[in-house]
């Protein structure tokens, strides 16, 4: 007879990338996808934070510069670890996925113990993949990597493709948020066999449409105007700057045009000084707005007062925030990377564009302002993407791992 225990999945969740109190905004997708998870299996999540001895100077220069939480944190119910670990700025990067399993051994080591975790569910192939492999070793436990985009830039590094691809191989079970980077993994050298697509999902307890006046009141938007929307950290990646490069075209033909920029610094950077360099050298200061970062709860507002949401992005796994904008009725502008395409996958929910064509995103924001759309039928796209079904999956499959023989046992 089967261990009665251990057939409930008891997860640690793995993953560097997740929101605290000093980072509020970082991996809010991953505790979206995971708190949702929780309402049906028990489970707490492990943070890693990078560290290294002379990185307080770095901050007084780049007050930014990795903000270190607390050791420990309640968020939603769930606790929250956040380790440290050796990481210098820039160099060894190969090295940081055995520096993050050795700085979060003993953390695992306490909840083996006081939790008796059966699985560790990692977000990330690399470096957070890679940690938790060598942990599913150490402590003899399965292994679920959740490929979310990186693995696309980082597969062209050599040295970090080689680690990347030994996570994938070592890891018991891997998700994918979409099919392309199913796809690019396995071109890779990826064993298809074990990579299951499960995309992410929309709350629509949080996103849904409020009334566009008085919200357009509520942010000091005149009642009239035509308003182009973006939301995300602001790096270079996810592409404001390309946005604000057409807007001096798009506001000729709509002189009421306005863009809102919702998001902050990220772990990848912050670019907002250069952004209103930008707007200002453009003379836009009248047309474009920076709203800050906002938590998920309040993004409802900004979107129900925006016509069309844009993101034209160099790199994405599977965008949330595609669905959240939809889930308040908006078309969707992007451009043909990861799995954009999957997400906007009908002309009725928005346009995909080439990514770095200036000019089809010009003419696609152009006629997209000018298009009357059918919100009710982009608000049930959006709900039929609701996380419930995705999560559902999610549970069945980690049920599933503990009826499979182990591939891991203590290193030697």
């Amino acid at each position: 007879m089967k261990d009665s225990k251990a057939q409930t999945p008891k997860l640690v969740v793995f993953s560097s990338l997740y929101p605290s109190q000093v980072r509020p905004t970082a991996g809010v997708f991953i505790r979206e996808r995971m708190s949702k998870v929780a309402e049906q299996l028990p489970l707490v999540v492990v943070s890693p934070v990078p560290w290294f001895p002379l990185q307080g100077l770095i901050r007084l220069c780049k007050p930014e510069f990795r903000p270190q939480p607390a050791l420990f944190e309640q968020q939603h119910g769930i606790d929250v670890y956040y380790p440290r670990f050796f990481s210098i700025p820039g160099l060894l990067k190969s090295w940081d996925g055995w520096f993050m399993a050795m700085g979060s051994f003993w953390t695992l080591y306490r909840l083996r113990k006081q939790f008796q975790f059966n699985i560790i569910d990692a977000h990330f192939a690399y470096p957070d993949g890679f940690a938790a492999t060598l942990l599913g070793k150490w402590f003899a436990a399965p292994v679920t990597i959740t490929l979310r985009g990186t693995e696309v830039p980082q597969s062209k590094l050599p040295h970090i493709r080689k680690r990347l691809l030994q996570a994938l191989n070592n890891a018991t079970q891997i998700f994918s948020v979409s099919e392309s980077l199913k796809h690019h993994v396995v071109a890779l050298g990826a064993d298809a066999d074990k990579i299951q697509r499960i995309g992410n999902g929309v709350d629509t307890d949080k996103f849904y449409p409020v009334d566009k006046q008085i919200a357009r009141q509520q942010l000091n938007l005149p009642g009239d105007a035509k308003v182009l929307i973006s939301v995300g950290g602001l790096v270079d990646r996810k592409g404001f700057h390309r946005v604000i490069d057409v807007l001096p075209a798009l506001v000729k033909q709509t002189p009421n045009l306005i863009y809102l920029i919702v998001g902050g610094p990220s772990p990848e950077g912050n670019i907002s000084e250069r952004l209103q360099q930008q707007v200002s050298g453009l003379g836009l200061t009248q047309h474009v707005r920076f709203l800050g970062a906002l938590p998920s709860d309040q993004l409802k507002t900004p979107l129900s007062v925006s016509d069309v949401f844009v993101l034209s992005t160099a790199n994405e796994g599977w965008a949330n925030v595609f669905l959240e904008a939809m889930a308040c009725g908006l078309p969707v502008i992007t451009t043909d990377v990861g799995g954009n395409a999957e997400v906007v996958n009908d002309e009725a929910l928005g346009t995909i564009v080439s990514f770095g064509d200036s000019q089809a995103l010009q003419t696609a924001l152009s006629a997209a302002l000018a298009k009357t759309w059918d919100k009710a039928k982009i608000i049930k796209y959006a709900e039929a993407n609701a996380w419930q079904q995705r999560v559902d999956k999610l549970v069945v499959e980690f049920k599933s791992l503990l009826d499979k023989p182990s591939q891991n046992s203590p290193l030697t």
